[in-house]
């Protein structure tokens, strides 16, 4: 089969797509004939193995011990092991494999039965391949760690990228009032998805405004805590889901502290693959209440340049890699 591999960290030039042999899936898995995958900041991080910590999670010290990254996948199963029951060969579908080696980038990815879920038919793949990672984020830093109730004033830092667009339109689901925050040039795809008010970061700065917001979804990283902290309700909930990686560690490990003066609370998230919370974004998929914004559509061969291009940040919602030649 066709696949993009790499055996060494570094910018998107150590990539190739190559001949590999056909995974096997074992007795509780099933093989995935993929039909499209998203890019993720996770395969970033595992291409360049920065931070540090990739390496120590995921074997690789020296050198990657993966070979074919990618995350998010949507596709037909062609085998399933003999202890699988919940699917047949034919069916479509779509999940995270992140917990099953990665492996997306290729024409057929092995996975665990429990991280799949079905297509539906009113869904392309494409719309399926790009939620796995991005939405239940979304869902797990408004629903989990943000508690979010309907009626409450929520900002959505980052609005405009992968997790962003999904959060806009979740809390838009749980009745929630939306402000996102993007820049200039992306300000109008934030409106379109249903934000009640956005702010541009080049021209305003939110965390100066007198409103002041019951939950802080952060997908950026671009302000202190202190920041944050005071634009919180005296009650309210700052989650950081993203953003440059030591601004990450500082949420780690001062946003309890910081949490333990007052009645505010600051947290971050580091996103767990969840069956569940995949189903619960299934069906906002498939009653339209949540709409896929899909930035841009790359080829397998050209998996190099799609990571290039979501590491500039220029991205509006997800960036797509198709397989045509798998079929639709």
């Amino acid at each position: 089969m066709n696949a993009v591999v790499y055996s060494e960290y570094g910018d998107p030039s150590v990539f190739e797509q190559k001949e590999v042999d056909r995974p096997t899936p074992n007795d509780s898995e099933v093989l995935i004939d993929v039909r499209a995958a998203s890019v993720n900041a996770g395969d970033c991080h595992l291409m360049r193995g920065s931070p540090f910590l990739v390496r120590f999670m995921y074997g690789g010290i020296l050198q990657p011990k993966l070979q074919i990254l990618g995350m998010d996948v949507a596709g037909r199963v062609e085998v399933v092991g003999k202890n699988v029951t919940r699917f047949h060969p034919g069916d479509a579908v779509f999940g995270d494999v992140s917990k099953c080696g990665f492996g997306g980038f290729a024409d057929y990815v092995v996975a665990t039965a429990d991280t799949l879920v079905m297509k539906s038919a009113d869904v392309s793949f494409e719309e399926a391949a790009v939620v796995p990672t991005a939405a239940v984020t979304a869902l797990q830093g408004l629903r989990g760690a943000g508690q979010i109730q309907s009626g409450q004033n929520v900002l959505i830092n980052g609005a405009s990228g992968g997790v962003g667009t999904f959060a806009v339109q979740i809390a838009k689901s749980f009745g929630a009032d939306v402000t996102g925050v993007c820049s200039t040039e992306k300000m109008e795809i934030v409106r379109s998805i249903g934000a009640d008010r956005v702010i541009d970061y080049t021209r305003e700065e939110f965390t100066e405004h007198r409103q002041s917001y019951d939950l802080i979804l952060d997908t950026a990283a671009s302000h202190s805590l202190f920041d944050y902290k005071r634009a919180l309700t005296p009650e309210g909930t700052y989650v950081m889901v993203g953003g440059p990686v030591g601004r990450l560690f500082q949420a780690m490990i001062f946003g309890p502290l910081l949490s333990v003066v007052g009645s505010k609370n600051l947290r971050n998230l580091l996103m767990e693959p969840n069956k569940d919370d995949l189903a619960f974004v299934k069906e906002l998929l498939e009653t339209g209440t949540v709409k896929p914004v899909i930035d841009s559509r790359y080829a397998l061969a050209e998996v190099p340049e799609a990571i290039r291009y979501l590491e500039e940040g220029r991205a509006k919602g997800k960036v797509l890699v198709t397989l045509d030649a798998n079929g639709s």
